[in-house]
């Protein structure tokens, strides 16, 4: 059978014999990316019909495929129109026609999806609720009035249901609801908008709610699952008499209460072992948040997009605040959300006030979102537990981005709901290969084929319950991709004391199969070049890699590191004591950085008994271990200040600092008179500047002058190295770049002399090193 390609043919064959253009032949139109559960079919089928095309269409294993009858030219324009006016949720990443043998369509149908070639597909993530189904929510006429599972062809859950693919409802955790007449009318209408909505429900045939009442930690009475509009009535009811609840979102419980009640939040606080860390706040409209927080159009298209991460905005100040303090102590900023489903956007419209809105779990450990799993873990948590009876297959936190103030640079910090990502590679593997990440923050990557895939955040493995849910995960992608672990190659993190590296090591022993370490930085480095497609030119820009930690290829653990053209340069070593002690004290830090330093011990023994400060003293002078981290260097200044001697969450004493320097910037610019740098050194003088601020402390000069001047002089860092090696790209990766000030000043200063790459879809953080291992992995494989 000859299938020309039709691009290739098709000008020529019209322009020579125009007279049979109109001639019938049966065509069939491959497409592939994110072209699954984002209105595809439908699209297609109303287009067919505008065209007057007879035909079919089906989602296959590796995208959509379209066969129907027409001229040339009307199959040409048929293709184009596809291509240009493809749903806005979709991705076409490649597509081809052919003309294939004439087969018979009495009509335009979609048929049955099927699944007989290896599987090779962008995986769909979970969208928000769209404006016509909000709409629909509110209409008291409506069917679908206060149905909280309302969906439709362009909304609603996707990844985090599928069992299997290619996606069906056949293939989701909605095969077990069987549609009601009404429902089957609007999936089988063309001029619907659930025409082919793979999660069509309405409260005749959907899911349903069930109501835990919980005492002293266990369930004592659950409703049956048929009254919603009372669950409502009783959840609202329930926050505003200051109660805690746990209820089943899209990727997992949330915890929700007031967020305007001090003593609940303290009791929630307790309850979950989170001392300090910020609660996200979920804002029952736009209109309401500008009231309390600073938004800028970008924040707010984001905050409203498909997506609907949580979005860090700095508050108003205002002499009465709507949220407890207790929210966010000792920051002026608050992650912030709108309702992005339609049970969110029920109970937050009924009670009209801002709600906490939390990840239900114990804090250091994955979300929970097993339903016999909530009411024994939650249930210590929660008064009461709110379940329904959709299976979630796939657990996701909701997504964290930030932008900075001056520039509107989008920052990813938690990359999951609605964030999946997919890539196209161009070059098809046989192998496939699977990369495991790092510790903190943990993804891992996985590619089949053409296509890489990086997993949602899964939390971090130093606690039993993320290692296991990092198995999970990684098992279920296994089943839905239907490989076996035959034919891989693993790559991993130098580190042998992660998890991630010592699972990849027990699965390399089990299957007998290869494996490729690959340095932490190295990766954060080759990341952030891939994502903007530098990995060709890599010999020419300077990698600005700044952490808390990584395992260094001679022993020490790197931070703060510099790399170019196969040369490292980096911050000045510093001891690196006591363990993981270190990063949960940052008076540590602060007495490491200062430990050769004479004449200002007064600074850093207060901040510690006499027994401690023996026993600290003789493991300093004792100590072989090194650290360059920036990471760290953040700790030390942000204690030096009296900011913070302890925290208890990743990044705490660093954020404190950020907020410090903001406010100078922001009442005196960007431009900045002063740095504790001079203008030559190898590596960065790490002692110069904490001499230069311990001086300024000394003199009294403000806190907010002392953290301005700190960010600044890592600016001049960055600089003065890039003008030492005379390169003019500079790309930026590792979690000190998720601080916005930072990167504002970046850009301030050095974007007319450099020209600048950061993270675009990936976190600087530790998110991004299974994608970097991945890459690098592949090019050093390349090269076996």
């Amino acid at each position: 059978m000859n299938n020309p390609n039709f691009e290739e043919h098709i000008d020529i064959n019209l322009q020579a014999d125009a007279a049979h253009s109109t001639a019938q032949n049966t065509f069939l139109i491959s497409l592939y990316g994110l072209v699954q559960g984002v209105g595809f079919r439908p699209f297609v089928y109303q287009m067919a019909n505008q065209f007057g095309i007879k035909g079919q269409i089906n989602n296959s294993s590796q995208g959509v495929k379209i066969w129907f009858n027409g001229s040339k030219e009307t199959a040409k324009s048929f293709y184009e129109r596809i291509l240009s006016d493809a749903p806005k949720l979709s991705k076409i990443i490649d597509s081809n026609i052919q003309i294939i043998d004439y087969q018979n369509f009495n009509c335009f149908e979609i048929i049955e999806s099927y699944s007989t070639e290896k599987i090779s597909l962008l995986l769909t993530p979970d969208f928000a609720m769209c404006h016509e189904c909000l709409t629909e929510l509110h209409d008291p006429q409506n069917r679908r009035f206060h149905y909280p599972f309302i969906t439709c062809t362009h909304c609603g859950p996707r990844y985090s249901i599928i069992t299997k693919l290619p996606y069906d409802r056949l293939h989701t955790t909605m095969q077990g609801f069987v549609m009601c007449e009404a429902c089957e009318r609007e999936y089988s209408s063309p001029t619907d908008s659930r025409f082919y909505a793979q999660t069509i429900a309405c409260p005749t045939c959907g899911p349903q709610l069930k109501w835990h009442i919980i005492a002293d930690g266990n369930v004592v009475k659950s409703t049956e699952l048929n009254d919603y509009r009372w669950i409502l009535s009783r959840i609202n009811r329930m926050l505003v008499s200051g109660r805690i609840l746990a209820v089943k979102g899209i990727g997992g419980y949330l915890l929700i209460c007031d967020a305007t009640n001090e003593t609940t939040i303290q009791i929630l606080r307790a309850r979950k072992h989170r001392p300090t860390k910020p609660f996200a706040v979920l804002y029952p409209n736009l209109r309401m948040l500008q009231e309390d927080t600073f938004v800028s159009d970008f924040e707010a298209r984001e905050l409203q997009s498909e997506v609907a991460p949580i979005v860090l905005l700095k508050k108003r100040k205002k002499e009465f605040e709507q949220v407890a303090k207790t929210i966010n102590t000792n920051l002026t900023h608050l992650g912030v959300m709108l309702p992005y489903s339609p049970l969110l956007e029920i109970i937050a419209s009924n009670f009209g006030k801002p709600l906490v809105a939390t990840s239900g779990n114990i804090s250091g450990n994955p979300i929970v979102f097993e339903d016999d799993k909530a009411l024994v873990d939650l249930a210590q948590i929660a008064d009461f537990i709110v379940t329904n009876d959709r299976k979630i297959v796939v657990p996701q936190d909701d997504s964290v981005v930030r932008f900075t103030k001056k520039y509107g640079q989008k920052i990813m910090i938690r990359r999951s709901r609605g964030e999946l990502l997919n890539l196209n590679t161009e070059k098809k593997s046989e192998k496939i290969f699977i990369s495991f990440g790092a510790s903190l923050k943990s993804t891992f990557t996985v590619l089949i084929g053409e296509n890489l895939y990086v997993s949602q955040y899964l939390g971090d493995l130093e606690s039993y319950e993320t290692q296991e849910n990092f198995e999970k995960n990684l098992n279920h992608f296994i089943d839905i991709f239907n490989f076996s672990l035959e034919n891989i190659m693993i790559f991993c993190d130098s580190h042998e004391g992660y998890f991630s590296t010592q699972l990849a090591n027990i699965l390399v022993k089990k299957n007998k199969i290869p494996l490729q370490k690959i340095q932490h930085h190295e990766a954060h480095f080759t990341a952030v070049l891939a994502e903007n497609g530098l990995i060709e030119n890599k010999e020419r820009v300077l990698g600005v890699i700044w952490d808390g930690t990584g395992y260094g290829t001679d022993g020490n653990m790197w931070g703060g590191e510099f790399f170019i053209n196969h040369q490292r340069f980096h911050f000045e070593y510093f001891d690196a004591i006591l363990g993981d002690k270190m990063p949960r004290e940052p008076r540590i830090s602060a007495l490491s950085l200062t430990y050769y330093l004479a004449g200002f011990e007064e600074i850093t023994k207060s901040k510690f008994t006499a027994q401690e400060w023996n026993i600290y003293q003789k493991i300093l002078a004792n100590n072989s271990l090194k650290t360059s981290s920036v990471g760290r260097i953040f700790d030390g200044v942000a204690s030096l200040l009296g900011l913070s001697e302890t925290q208890t969450f990743d990044g705490e004493a660093a954020m404190q600092l950020e907020e410090l320097a903001e406010n100078y910037f922001q009442e005196y610019g960007y431009d900045f008179p002063e740095s504790y740098l001079s203008e030559s050194f190898n590596d960065v003088p790490t002692r110069l500047i904490i001499r230069g601020i311990l001086i300024d402390i000394q003199i009294e000069k403000s806190k907010e002058f002392i953290a301005a001047k700190f960010h600044y002089s890592l600016i001049k860092s960055i600089e003065i190295i890039a003008q030492k090696m005379n390169t003019k790209q500079i790309a930026f990766s590792g979690g000190v770049f998720q601080n916005a000030v930072l990167v504002d000043l970046i850009i301030h200063h050095l974007a007319e002399k450099f020209e600048l790459f950061f993270h675009k879809r990936l976190s600087p953080n530790d998110e991004n090193i299974s994608y970097g291992q991945m890459v690098l992995g592949m090019n050093k494989y390349k090269n076996l």
